[in-house]
């Protein structure tokens, strides 16, 4: 009688520990604790290593993705970090924030019929190994050129620029506006998200090659793009971001209460209002708390809310969870914590006491219409549907407007109708000659990899001006 071949069970996706939701929502560790050098491994084993790997392709700075996983799964950690550091300086922040499912684990083959491979989790690992064990050898820098690069804005895409200019032996100069650098990094992304040593230490390495960082330094209001070509710049990058808040624009969004999540955000994060009294910043703790949007940025401020304190923090949103834009990592976590959604629902008007203190929200209930623009189908309200909840802190967090402070102070800087750089997509050239700009400042609010993504074409066309004055 032959023998039953019995089936090989496939290799699970090694999923990543992480705080308990009852004792998180009350601090601001990090929440997943990341991987041991075990599940590595054996999640690194699970890459088939594609002779045309998809994944490459999904991502913006092009990662050789099946390379680095491959010296993993061999146990050479730091191979496989200074193998990330060829297309990516900062692996660490990515590894944590990057929308990993829309990008290189939305490539991957195994993901067709089972789970893709846990990219982002291994690139994290990676990262955190070599941060804490120090074995990889320093970026080699190219002899100097005697070229001088100002790189205005350390968010994503300045630092991409800042790192790529400087290992080709430029003089770069990065010019900050607040007091650390990181950009959205440090302002908009919580603790809990993305730890700040995380980014202080990515920056540190670009400081270890020779990149300068001046911070407190408003382009735009301090010193001009004019004066930088002054001072001896060959090109200059501008990537300020999308900071500028949006509101809602209904009545009684004056009242004491209601705060855009730009300032909620920055409050908590880089004034580090979470360490009271510690750090003596004053924000509003309060106790039934509701988040106008459903975006990344609306999660971080709805959990953000709990920790502060909050007996009740809601996400109102006037689509369903289908057309939600957050990450469903970020939403799954923001349930587990004890996030309330409330869907289909439009604020109509802020309610406030005699005192001129938010009490409470008037909202109406919408039902979905037909497809807009945007491909989402249009919410409409549902008339007579109207209720209150209950609220001291309103935050909106309805998407942010292009930073107007260089932008709007720079004659001969050409923008679009909604106040943004334009830019050409293939090399980030501006209107202006020796003028480069990408990220947020261009396209809008995105994400971090995209920001990076555009950091990388500009410093590739600004090397090529450079050295051949193309």
């Amino acid at each position: 009688m032959a023998e039953k071949k019995v089936k090989k069970e496939k290799t699970p996706r090694q999923l990543m520990p992480e705080q308990e939701a009852s004792i998180r929502a009350k601090n601001f560790d990090e929440v997943p604790t990341g991987q041991s050098e075990e599940t590595a491994l054996i999640e690194a084993s699970r890459c088939i290593q594609c002779k045309k790997p998809a994944c490459i392709d999904g991502c913006p700075v092009s990662v050789d993705i099946p390379g680095f996983i491959k010296l993993i799964r061999d146990g050479d950690f730091t191979g496989a970090i200074s193998k990330i550091w060829e297309k990516n300086g900062l692996p660490a922040v990515c590894g944590r924030v990057c929308p990993q499912e829309l990008q290189c684990e939305g490539k991957c083959v195994l993901g067709v019929k089972g789970e893709p491979v846990a990219i982002g989790n291994l690139e994290r690992f990676a990262a955190d190994y070599e941060r804490k064990n120090r074995k990889a050898p320093k970026l080699e820098k190219k002899p100097l050129t005697g070229k001088r690069v100002s790189v205005v804005g350390s968010g994503p895409s300045g630092l991409t620029v800042a790192s790529d200019l400087i290992q080709k032996g430029h003089e770069v100069t990065i010019f900050e506006a607040f007091h650390k650098p990181g950009g959205v990094l440090v302002y908009g992304i919580p603790e809990f998200r993305l730890p700040k040593e995380i980014v202080f230490s990515e920056v540190a390495g670009l400081e270890k090659l020779g990149v300068k960082l001046e911070c407190n330094s408003v382009v735009g209001r301090t010193v001009s793009l004019e004066e930088l070509f002054e001072e001896g710049y060959d090109a200059i990058f501008i990537g300020v971001g999308a900071g500028l808040p949006t509101f809602l624009r209904v009545p009684g969004e004056n009242l004491i209460g209601i705060m855009s999540a730009n300032e909620y955000l920055t409050r908590s994060n880089l004034m580090k209002a979470y360490l009271y009294p510690k750090y003596d910043t004053p924000i509003i703790r309060g106790k039934n708390v509701i988040t106008l949007g459903a975006g990344n940025v609306a999660m971080d401020a709805a959990r953000t809310a709990l920790r502060l304190g909050a007996e009740t923090s809601r996400i109102v949103y006037r689509r369903s969870m289908q057309e939600v834009p957050a990450r469903a990592a970020e939403v799954h976590h923001a349930e587990e914590e004890g996030v309330e959604f409330y869907f289909l629902t439009s604020p109509v008007k802020f309610n406030g006491n005699e005192k001129g203190r938010l009490t409470s929200m008037t909202g109406l209930k919408m039902e979905l219409g037909e497809p807009d623009d945007s491909g989402r189908r249009r919410p409409v309200l549902i008339e007579g549907s109207e209720f209150d909840l209950e609220c001291d802190l309103a935050i909106i967090a309805v998407g942010a407007g292009p930073n107007p402070l260089l932008t709007q102070s720079t004659e001969g800087l050409e923008l679009n109708k909604w106040g943004y750089v334009v830019a050409d997509s293939k090399t980030g050239k501006t209107s202006i000659k020796g003028v480069w700009a990408g990220g947020d400042i261009v396209t809008g609010s995105a994400t971090v990899i995209l920001a990076m993504g555009a950091g990388r074409v500009a410093a590739d066309s600004i090397q090529k001006y450079l050295e051949l004055g193309i």
